[in-house]
């Protein structure tokens, strides 16, 4: 692919609309669905993270139209999600909430330079143990983060979710402790109710407006949005110095390898549920991070791919672009028209809509199946939950990979090892002075040390045969063994053959040394045919009076 055609396939196209004239219908439909739940979220990520509610509308509205447009996938809707919240919102509370637009600068453009450098297939190195530790995990930040609300508190002053909710305990006051509680049970009996009555029922819109209506109404002692923009903000270039990037740099690339990570999961989930073709990893990273420069640029929060909100698009018939981008116009109607109402939404009813919506980020079903399958599997699995739940996403999943990274090597290393053979055709005279071993599986530093450790172990023998044409796996410290097997044995002045050496190994066999450390070139063969022949020879020469040749 030439330079030109590289960045090209990186750009929107007219292909991505192809299916426009045939499908507009149902993505209008799609759009005000997804709208219509993204509301709620939008302004409970905002409120959440600590940027404000304001700020998870405009992250809805620009980064979604700017990844709908720019992205890898024709059905992703992206916008203010709860992971990011729980990396945002301790980076907000340590620098403030002034630092957002430098973050979003920031991290977009880390987004933006690993699609560029073709990086988007790396997430399918994630094992999905950890990707479902690592969901597993955020739905219980989520939800502990949401307990101060419900309580009618601020969080305690830990940067541990679970601590913080824990202290917001002590602060609570008693009239708005039960108000706010009788908000969120009311919410959350409407959401898991309404989909019961009818599956296409906005259960969260309907509760938000219920115990809103009756908290205005009734004139409850509990804290709402308070009064929100009837225009976007201006857009304003995030201020940036030295000193600022240098202390934004650590958090600016937890923030992208967390968009990273849940976008292109994000995406790939929603190819294995729709049929709208295969998504572009590398683009879609470029249209993410262009969607969180975007969003900084009004003051909005870093955004990625919404599972929840893209599974709702799908499921609501949306097949192209125009989908996510009705979405977010839907949401800029809302803030030219409804700003006033939406002040006055408590925000213990978001507070609950966050809450149910953690809860059905668990699938006990996937919990069951990934605790029954291997004790190794489910050992990642557990580990990557407790990390994110104790310390931080991204080394969850770091440790996660390398865990799992671990097992699959011991796995690998299982599989490998070396067998003892019997010299093909009639047993002759001098036979037992030659040890024939097969390699098989693969050999790499998992595995290296038994096999050098047994074969080299070998006693009363002339020569020894090794049978590497069933050997799948050979790195450098693999081919270095052999080579260190084979200077022992020499040493000692036991002939080494090998027969059979795979074409893909010769070049690292050759650069490592294994060739150059037999005796002669010859005792390299292509049969075991041969190689017996040969080692029987030798057997003759060394002991010619006491071998018969046959």
């Amino acid at each position: 692919m030439t330079g030109w055609a590289a960045v090209r396939a990186l750009l929107p196209a007219r292909a991505d609309y192809r299916d426009l004239r045939r499908t507009w219908r149902s993505d209008l439909l799609a759009g005000l669905t997804v709208g219509i739940v993204a509301l709620p979220l939008a302004l409970a990520f905002g409120v959440s993270s600590g940027a404000g509610a304001e700020a998870g509308l405009v992250t809805a509205i620009i980064a979604g139209v700017v990844a709908a447009v720019f992205g890898g996938s024709n059905v992703q809707v992206s916008g203010p999600t709860g992971a990011m919240v729980v990396v945002l919102g301790p980076i907000i509370a340590t620098h403030g909430v002034g630092i957002l637009g430098a973050v979003c600068l920031l991290a977009g453009l880390i987004v933006v330079v690993a699609g560029a450098l073709r990086l988007g297939r790396a997430v399918t190195f994630i094992p999905w143990p950890v990707i479902e530790g690592f969901t597993l995990g955020i739905a219980v930040i989520i939800f502990l983060q949401q307990v101060p609300a419900a309580l009618g508190t601020k969080p305690g002053p830990s940067s541990n979710a679970f601590v913080a909710a824990v202290q917001s305990f002590a602060t609570a006051a008693t009239g708005a402790l039960w108000w706010s509680l009788a908000v969120v049970i009311v919410v959350a009996a409407i959401m898991i109710g309404a989909p019961l009555l009818h599956k296409s029922l906005p259960g969260s819109i309907i509760a938000i407006v219920v115990v809103s209506a009756a908290a205005a109404l009734a004139h409850l002692p509990v804290a709402t949005i308070g009064v929100l923009p009837s225009t976007l903000p201006a857009p304003q270039v995030p201020a940036l110095d030295g000193a600022t990037v240098v202390s934004l740099i650590g958090p600016a690339f937890t923030v992208a390898a967390l968009a990273a990570i849940e976008s292109l999961l994000s995406a790939r989930v929603a190819v294995s549920i729709s049929d709208t073709g295969p998504y572009d990893a590398d683009r879609e990273l470029v249209g993410q991070g262009l969607a969180s420069v975007a969003s900084g640029f009004f003051g909005g929060m870093p955004a990625t791919g919404a599972i929840a909100r893209t599974a709702v698009n799908i499921r609501s018939g949306g097949r192209t672009r125009l989908a996510a981008i009705i979405h977010a116009l839907v949401l800029l109607l809302v803030v030219y028209v409804a700003s006033t109402v939406v002040a006055v939404i408590p925000l213990a009813a978001l507070a609950g809509v966050l809450m149910v919506t953690a809860a059905r980020m668990i699938s006990i079903g996937t919990v069951r199946t990934v605790l029954r399958s291997t004790r190794s599997d489910a050992l990642v699995f557990v580990i990557t939950a407790l990390i994110t739940v104790s310390f931080d996403l991204i080394y969850a999943v770091g440790i996660g990979i390398a865990v799992a990274a671990f097992f699959a090597l011991r796995a690998i290393a299982a599989t490998s090892g070396v067998h003892r053979e019997e010299l093909p055709g009639p047993v002759r005279p001098g036979d037992d002075h030659i040890a024939l071993f097969r390699l098989d599986g693969a050999l790499f530093f998992g595995a290296a040390d038994r096999i050098l450790g047994r074969v080299s172990a070998i006693e009363n023998v002339t020569v020894v045969i090794l049978r590497m044409s069933q050997l799948q796996i050979l790195d450098a410290t693999g081919a270095q063994v052999i080579t260190e097997l084979i200077t022992r044995l020499e040493r000692r002045g036991i002939t080494v053959l090998i027969k059979g050496i795979q074409t893909r190994h010769v070049s690292v066999a050759t650069r490592v040394g294994v060739i150059s450390a037999l005796r002669h070139q010859n005792h390299l063969f292509d049969s075991l045919d041969a190689a017996t022949a040969h080692a029987r020879s030798h057997i003759i020469r060394a002991a010619p009076d006491t071998v018969t040749p046959a």
